[in-house]
């Protein structure tokens, strides 16, 4: 096996600041002795290929470098590979150079958001074993996700940023300005929510939002009790309410508290199955802030680990 890192780079992550972060950290990387070979990704999707590219090839240390849809992509071209060719995910190393827009996944390990301060982690070989999750869709399509995934709300929110993001414009407002109007048009779905076979909800749905992480969105706590190396997935359901009603939820996700309102079901298990209720509820669901596909979905917990880099907010495992 390969012992230096594979370093992918979106040049499009960070609203185009990628290169001038990356260069510098180029620089440090052959300070601190550590041996790397780099590549760029081209178009949406293209670092999957080449981190399964990569697995084929014998390297089992994989660097983002972008920010959370980047380590996605990572994570989705790994894992599939270690499913398509029965290795155990353990035998990789992960992690991000952090040059995105939200940077929400490294939160959860205590990575600094600072490209020159995670290198010390790597230098340090500082890495925790996080849980591996696997999402199906109605057609069938598998995916994996690191962080966060959504059905509802969450997800017209994510399809009109990736639709902002297209058309060239990648700026930290977009989010404020995909959540506005989503926060006034988007209407409900109907649904049953299995937690480990249990119905746990059945009726209209504003969202669901599936955590091995905590956050989300640049900061807020959608699935606030998530650990991602406990063995547990989290979920958070908003049944149908009055805008209203909803406003008040608002604070609850930027303090970590979302867990403790009446107004949500705050579910811990190791798979969920969402079916939608009539042929109006064929709604998306996305994962790390990518489209996957459409509900009946399930999003289960393996009996698997991979490692990534870690900081100092969470025990080491």
């Amino acid at each position: 096996m390969r012992s230096e890192w594979y370093i992918i780079i979106n040049p499009k992550a960070g609203s185009g600041k990628t290169m001038r972060q990356w260069i510098p950290a180029e620089k440090k990387l052959c300070s601190l002795g550590i041996p790397f070979t780099t590549v760029f990704s081209e178009h949406k999707r293209h670092a999957v290929e080449l981190a399964a590219k990569a697995a084929d090839n014998g390297y089992r240390k994989i660097m983002a470098v972008g920010g959370d849809g980047s380590i996605h992509e990572v994570f989705e071209g790994v894992l599939s590979w270690c499913e398509r060719n029965h290795v155990n995910p353990e035998e990789f190393y992960l992690s991000v150079a952090p040059i995105g827009s939200g940077n929400d996944w490294i939160k959860a390990f205590g990575v600094p958001n600072n490209v020159m301060k995670m290198l010390d982690l790597v230098k340090a070989e500082s890495f925790t074993k996080e849980d591996v999750v696997r999402v199906k869709t109605s057609d069938g399509t598998v995916s994996y996700m690191a962080n966060i995934g959504g059905i509802g709300f969450d997800a017209k929110v994510c399809e009109i940023v990736n639709k902002i993001k297209e058309n060239g414009k990648r700026r930290h407002f977009i989010y404020l300005r995909a959540l506005i109007p989503t926060i006034f048009r988007k209407g409900s779905f109907k649904a049953a929510v299995y937690c480990d076979d249990r119905l746990v909800y059945s009726g209209p749905l504003f969202n669901i939002g599936f955590g091995n992480g905590k956050y989300c969105g640049g900061g807020l706590q959608e699935t606030c009790l998530a650990d991602p190396t406990d063995g547990q997935l989290d979920a958070m359901l908003v049944p149908s309410i009055p805008l209203v009603n909803a406003i008040p939820l608002v604070p609850r996700l930027l303090n970590g508290t979302i867990n403790k309102s009446d107004k949500i079901i705050y579910c811990k298990g190791t798979s969920y199955k969402v079916v939608p209720l009539d042929v109006d509820s064929d709604e998306i669901m996305e994962i790390d802030g990518d489209i996957v596909g459409h509900i009946p979905t399930t999003v289960e917990l393996l009996p698997l680990k991979i490692n990534v880099l870690c900081g100092s907010m969470i025990t080491k495992r």
